[in-house]
């Protein structure tokens, strides 16, 4: 991800930190006994909200990738795969 624009890798790392800390409070639930619909309820939140983030670098890449003009059947391969990965 060289040379990426800052402000896009700046919304994928805070999107990656608002997970942290739901993830946090999923652990929060867990030890306090919470009811089984709330804890799944923030664990499917938190799951989505890193699904986003890996689609986002994803896109990053593929951006990268069309930018330069040379996007080879490897890259896609490739990239295909990381978001086949995240479906």
């Amino acid at each position: 991800m060289q040379g990426d624009d800052p402000i896009v890798t700046s919304a994928i790392v805070n999107r990656v930190k608002r997970a942290q800390g739901q993830l946090a409070g999923v652990l929060r639930m867990i030890e306090e006994g919470r009811e089984l619909e709330d804890v799944v309820t923030q664990i499917k939140a938190v799951s989505k909200a890193l699904d986003r983030a890996g689609f986002a670098l994803i896109a990053v890449e593929l951006r990268r990738c069309a930018h330069d003009g040379a996007v080879s059947d490897e890259d896609l391969a490739r990239l295909e795969r990381f978001f086949l990965s995240l479906a």
